[in-house]
């Protein structure tokens, strides 16, 4: 394999793997801003030694067993220096560790998973809500800072120095690497839930780079959500929230065409669906609204994904209640965002003309200046309306906006269908 392949395919296993090599290192170092430096040193040794050795069989467990061992020597480092008994006890825990057949694998609590551990950690209170949530996309997600901050539509320094703050204080506080029980519990849950919904989303689509879907980070927040659900199954949003991840991943194979480009909700060959996973996300869904009361964000959007996977085609998908169920979306967390949803579905029953006059009521919105998808919707109901001069420029400029190859591509596909209505009728 040659130098930039094998440093393209070292990237790609770093990605997969990071989140769980930090994972398992925050809980031998107990410090998440120091695993995080781990794991890269150990990315920095596989760039050095696997272009010449090739990739290991089991490349995450090489990658493990090289970081938790140069946190070892500075734990036994440490050792020497303090003589503190806590790290020696440590030190030999990390020992019988490193002599397990499974690197990375270690149950030692009722739930028995570091990446769980991990965004506990990251949503500790102490950290804003911001930073929780940016913090824990960065170690679990492996997200670049520039990604986070087009998810968080702020200024990428911004995250950045959120980011940074909020290792430094986990640190400075020993913010003990486990998961909270009890009374904590409850209360932290919120931040993860949201943590999770941002991974997944990241996973679902892409704000970046060359592909449009990220599977694994579906996967790993698929799997966060199911644990939640165990963990909390009184708490009505943990299985909204789960009911929306289900039902959403069900599409997977769907949303992407056979050269990778994508493929929208209303051009989905509906039998690839994942039947299996749509009857996971209802059951979830019901779970959700058995427990009583009025259903929450989650549960609601998860009720609006409902409407779809029930449509065995696009042309009986219900769109009144899906109208319905984003205006009272709306009206619990009111958002640009969830307005421009809201704007989509609306099309749909009472024409393109009365969702466009939503849309541009969203055009000084500061928030959505720099984001793609205001131009694209109202790139398509301008299309709608007939007026493909002006259709194609709002497409070329969500174009613009995108960071993520594939979908550019799909919008100035759709931009050059305008051109050629428009031209057709000019001629």
């Amino acid at each position: 394999m040659t130098g930039p392949a094998a440093h393209r395919a070292i990237e790609a296993v770093y990605r997969i793997e990071s989140a769980r090599l930090i994972a398992g290192l925050a809980r031998l170092v107990r410090d998440v801003g120091r695993a995080e430096e781990l794991a890269q040193d150990a990315l920095v040794v596989a760039l050095e030694r696997w272009p010449e050795a090739g990739i290991p069989d089991n490349p995450g467990a090489w990658l493990m067993a090289t970081a938790k061992r140069r946190g070892l020597d500075e734990l036994r480092r440490s050792k020497l220096v303090a003589r503190k008994h806590d790290e020696l006890a440590h030190a030999i825990e990390a020992d019988r560790e490193l002599d397990a057949p499974d690197l990375d694998a270690a149950i030692d609590d009722q739930v028995g998973d570091d990446l769980l551990r991990l965004v506990f950690t990251s949503c500790h209170p102490l950290l804003s809500t911001e930073a929780r949530v940016a913090l824990t996309l960065r170690l679990l997600g492996g997200l670049t800072t520039e990604e986070i901050a087009r998810a968080f539509l702020v200024p990428e320094p911004t995250i950045a120095q959120r980011i940074v703050r909020a290792k430094r204080t986990l640190a400075d506080a020993r913010v003990p690497f486990e998961v909270p029980r009890d009374a904590e519990l409850g209360a932290r849950l919120a931040s993860v839930l949201e943590v999770v919904y941002l991974v997944f989303n990241e996973g679902y689509s892409a704000t970046a780079g060359d592909d449009w879907m990220r599977p694994a980070l579906c996967e790993d927040a698929l799997r966060l959500g199911r644990i939640l659900a165990g963990l909390a199954p009184t708490e009505p949003e943990v299985h909204g929230l789960v009911a929306l991840m289900e039902i959403q991943a069900s599409r997977s194979r769907a949303r992407i065409g056979p050269k990778g480009e994508p493929v929208l909700l209303l051009d989905q060959n509906r039998a690839r669906w994942d039947h299996l996973l749509i009857g996971r996300g209802l059951a979830a869904l019901a779970r959700a609204e058995a427990l009583g009361g009025a259903l929450g964000p989650y549960a609601l959007q998860a009720a609006i994904a409902a409407c779809h996977a029930r449509a065995r085609v696009p042309e009986v998908t219900d769109w009144t209640r899906i109208t319905a169920l984003y205006a009272e979306l709306a009206r619990i967390v009111p958002s640009p965002i969830v307005e421009l949803d809201r704007a989509v579905a609306l099309s749909m029953t009472e024409g393109p003309a009365a969702a466009l006059a939503i849309v541009d009521a969203l055009a000084d919105e500061p928030s959505l200046d720099r984001y793609h998808l205001l131009p694209s919707v109202r790139g398509d109901l301008l299309a709608r309306l007939g007026r493909n001069v002006e259709a194609r420029a709002e497409l070329e400029r969500a174009a613009s906006l995108t960071r993520n190859a594939r979908e550019r591509q799909l919008l100035l596909e759709r931009a050059a269908a305008c051109a050629l209505v428009a031209r057709g009728r000019v001629d």
